[in-house]
């Protein structure tokens, strides 16, 4: 048995995906790039302000489950320049407390729209 979230706060799918699938102890927040949710245009500014946007979008799809980031089990972050990986961290400390999520960073060659940051994260919350 599966739950879909959707939040008008954060950005709509912009493919054949949902915003969250919830299962019986884990809901799984799909990547979040950069979108600002009521326009869905991308975030003008530095990698770290694109970078808080994912945070705020993943956080609000959090919310919509009935948990928050602190629930997160595990975090998947997707970057087109590995240079900015201390740069997502220090973004990164002022969403989650410790004990923080197993986590993982990948580099990657594109992501969509041409964005430099997509996170997705594993809440362990029952759904």
């Amino acid at each position: 048995m599966k739950k879909i979230i959707h939040t008008d706060k954060a950005p709509l799918a912009i493919g054949t995906y949902s915003q969250a699938v919830a299962t019986e102890n884990l809901t799984f927040i799909s990547g979040q790039i950069p979108l600002i949710p009521e326009s869905m245009e991308i975030v003008p500014g530095d990698f770290k302000d694109r970078a808080h946007q994912v945070f705020k979008n993943l956080e609000n799809i959090a919310k919509a489950a009935g948990g928050t980031l602190d629930n997160a089990v595990k975090v998947t972050i997707f970057l087109t320049d590995l240079d900015n990986f201390t740069s997502v961290n220090e973004v990164m400390a002022e969403y989650f407390q410790e004990p923080y999520p197993a986590r993982a960073a990948v580099g990657v060659s594109s992501l969509p729209k041409g964005v430099d940051i997509e996170v997705e994260a594993i809440l362990g919350l029952k759904g």
